[in-house]
């Protein structure tokens, strides 16, 4: 569990080529666009793919006066992206970023831990709170309704945040791109659970998931097959969430963070990873790691460390919130230190031409969104 808290998605940020996914961009013309979300703003970075010509102006991060916790945009409505913050609400933006205005003051919780645009439908958003709870908007975002019942479960009486042991949240929603009605929702800490009607009604935690799910990623192509990272290791599932494995090999650390996967191949897993929470989150103890993993069955290869790859990893480096990208091959990593992108997935990465503000050195990343 984190020291701070996240999100995503990190609320979110992956969303794919197709309607599906999770990330979220906006677009200048043909170029992506990502919304880059630190603990202390967001920064809007178009034509991310454009060749090096010098650093291009980011604009001013805005939401600087927030503590950021997740954000989300979907590719079918670029222009409109969610902010969630920690203490200040839900912030929505209809102008690519250019400013924000708070929605859902009257219904939504203060503290919105987790935000994501349904694949199936960009007006239909889910937000998750602290304390736990999730409310969906079918308006874009104009008006707010609680899918009840979630606390009712009998494990919540066991979920509890270190940090703030007397209380939880949703760290993340996961939409299935398969079945508009069926979510996955992670608590942190304590549980992983699901829905199959859109929120009517909830389903208990499985035993065999991860207690400490920070954020989720299911390729279109293959809807049944769900990645999650969590404190307590990464987690696979190839039946929709019935069943999980727990692939380890070659992983050192377990105190897994974000993960994404490649467009164009559905087989091909990044993960941010430290070894505990405090050397993810806590930048006077920092180290952290980039892994990738093709799964093929029973053909599948263990864990390799990405050590040489043009991303600044290990000692003094916060975790990195990662998301994959519009075309195949391509990947995104946030970091204190910068946008990182690969074409080749994960091989080589670049950074991402644009002037990094000082105020995100040293500060968690909370959410990527490319589209």
């Amino acid at each position: 569990m984190p020291t701070v808290r996240h999100q995503s998605r990190a609320c979110r940020g992956i969303r794919w080529p197709a309607p599906h996914g999770q990330v979220s961009e906006a677009r200048t013309g043909d170029m992506a666009t990502c919304y880059a979300a630190s603990r202390a703003g967001v920064l809007v970075v178009h034509n991310v793919a454009v060749p090096d010509t010098g650093l291009r102006p980011a604009g001013t991060p805005s939401l600087t006066e927030y503590s950021i916790e997740c954000l989300d945009a979907a590719r079918d409505a670029r222009e409109r992206a969610f902010c969630g913050t920690f203490g200040a609400g839900l912030h929505r933006s209809t102008d690519g970023g250019e400013t924000w205005e708070r929605v859902g003051e009257a219904t939504l919780p203060a503290s919105v831990t987790s935000a994501t645009v349904s694949p199936h439908d960009p007006d239909v958003i889910y937000v998750g709170t602290e304390p736990s709870a999730v409310f969906r908007s079918d308006d874009g975002g104009d008006t707010w309704t609680e899918l009840p019942g979630l606390t009712d479960l009998p494990s919540a009486s066991a979920w509890s945040f270190p940090p703030r042991p007397d209380t939880h949240h949703v760290r993340w929603i996961e939409v299935d791109p398969a079945d508009r009605d069926h979510l996955y929702v992670a608590v942190e800490a304590g549980a992983l659970l699901q829905t199959h009607d859109g929120g009517d009604t909830w389903e208990e935690r499985s035993p065999s998931t991860r207690r400490d799910t920070h954020e989720m990623a299911i390729h279109p192509d293959v809807p049944d097959t769900v990645r999650a990272a969590a404190g307590d290791g990464y987690a696979e599932s190839h039946d929709a969430g019935e069943t999980w494995a727990f692939p380890q090999d070659g992983l050192r650390h377990r105190y897994c963070w974000s993960v994404a996967i490649d467009p164009g191949d559905p087989d091909r897993v990044l993960l941010s990873a430290a070894a505990s929470a405090r050397r993810a989150h806590t930048s006077a103890s920092a180290a952290s790691y980039l892994y990738r993993r093709t799964d093929t069955g029973s053909d599948a290869s263990a864990w390799a460390r990405l050590d040489d790859v043009d991303v600044p990893t290990g000692e003094g480096v916060l975790r990195a919130t990662l998301a994959g990208g519009t075309e195949p091959g391509e990947l995104f990593a946030l970091t204190d230190r910068g946008l990182f992108r690969t074409t080749d997935g994960g091989d080589s990465f670049t950074r991402v031409d644009v002037a990094w503000p000082d105020s995100f050195r040293d500060r968690t990343s909370r959410g990527l969104a490319v589209v």
